[in-house]
């Protein structure tokens, strides 16, 4: 009688636990649905829409990229002004050809400059420009002609045929506005071949910096 006992509590021990696992399971069961159904319970009854045409969302379109670099220069440039009022005269080598070379700079550089030393690698046409286009226009073309890493360019701003009286205004503002820029390093007038009195060959300083 005791071992028929000790049986029934055993097995009345067993029946519980399997009811415990039950309800452990059941409990398990609505608490992953609860989770995946949270937002439907958040919002509630919905009614669909009376439409039968599908909706297709995509994402906004990227925005256009910004030409930092660009812009960047052009602040530079806008910073670096040239003025017009600036007078070069005292700076040029009384020689037949008014010669531009920075202070520190030895006459060799313009004899080499003149005679064809650096080749060319660059050319800027300011021909049909006004006064205020041809500034910016070569303050932008010097400054990027630097940093592309060009050494010897050429600035043609025209012999001044076409302005009244014949006079070549253009060259002495070119000489003003290059005299002012720091890269340039010195400039003379291009031989025949290159333009003559109507275009200046101009050297750079090295640009040592990687872009």
């Amino acid at each position: 009688m005791g071992e028929l006992g000790l049986l029934r509590r055993a097995l009345q021990h067993a029946r519980e636990q399997e009811a415990a696992r039950q309800r452990a399971q059941e409990q398990a069961r609505q608490q992953a649905w609860a989770a995946q159904h949270l937002f439907e319970a958040a919002v509630g009854e919905v009614t669909p829409l009376k439409s039968g045409a599908k909706r297709h969302w995509s994402a906004p379109p990227a925005p256009e990229p910004r030409p930092v670099q660009r812009e960047k220069d052009e602040r530079q440039v806008l910073q670096e002004s040239l003025s017009d009022e600036f007078d070069v005269s005292t700076l040029l080598d009384v020689d037949d050809q008014m010669s531009f070379r920075r202070p520190g700079i030895g006459l060799d550089v313009t004899r080499k400059l003149r005679a064809g030393y650096w080749s060319l690698q660059g050319q800027l046409d300011l021909h049909g420009l006004r006064q205020g286009e041809a500034r910016e226009a070569l303050a932008m073309f010097i400054r990027l002609s630097h940093r592309a890493g060009l050494r010897c360019v050429r600035v043609v701003h025209g012999k001044g045929l076409g302005s009244p009286g014949k006079t070549p205004v253009l060259k002495g503002r070119v000489q003003a506005w290059l005299a002012q820029k720091r890269e340039v390093l010195a400039f003379v007038q291009a031989r025949a071949a290159e333009g003559g009195a109507g275009a200046l060959v101009v050297l750079l300083q090295p640009n040592r910096k990687k872009y």
